[in-house]
């Protein structure tokens, strides 16, 4: 079962990562963006600590509160969840 959960983490937070680097490669370009309520719920249902790495990496959407603040809180909560289980 953690196994299960193990890659559950690793494979949404790689999409999650993706998304943020799909979504600041667009807007170098000028080009339509990927929805915040997008990437925000990639990063809700798991993908929290692929998102945070990629904000950081990338320097994208750091000037969000709502990501700024939110996706380091939501990688502390989905880190203590896995710890939990």
């Amino acid at each position: 079962m953690k196994e299960m959960i193990v890659i559950y983490f690793i494979s949404i937070s790689a999409i999650c990562f993706a998304l943020m680097g799909i979504d600041k490669s667009r807007a170098k370009r000028k080009k339509w963006h990927i929805s915040e309520k997008a990437l925000l719920m990639s990063a809700i249902l798991g993908g929290a600590c692929g998102g945070l790495i990629a904000m950081v990496l990338f320097r994208h959407k750091t000037k969000h509160a709502i990501f700024a603040l939110g996706l380091p809180l939501l990688a502390i909560a989905q880190i203590c969840f896995f710890f939990y289980f």
